[in-house]
């Protein structure tokens, strides 16, 4: 996949209800694997720059962020995302 350099890139955060990743993890395997599967899929597209949850803090919900190269490839992915729709 080759990254593309261009002027502008739009980033999507979002904030779970899970405390943890290993709560996802323990409860949501289903859907971790899901969300990870797709997130590959857009990235080989050339959708999805990069993704991924940041680091756990204490007493905070998990959050996620994702860039990518267009508006409307942000919001396919929060349209689709199974942690949105859950």
């Amino acid at each position: 996949m080759e990254i593309r350099s261009q002027r502008t890139y739009y980033v999507a955060q979002f904030v779970t209800k899970f405390e943890s990743v290993d709560e996802v993890r323990q409860r949501f395997p289903e859907l971790i694997a899901a969300h990870i599967s797709r997130s590959n899929r857009l990235h080989k597209e050339g959708k999805l720059l990069m993704a991924g949850a940041l680091l756990n803090n204490s007493g905070e919900h998990v959050t996620t962020m994702a860039v990518f190269y267009s508006r409307e490839n942000a919001e396919e992915y929060a349209k689709g995302d199974p942690f949105v729709l859950e």
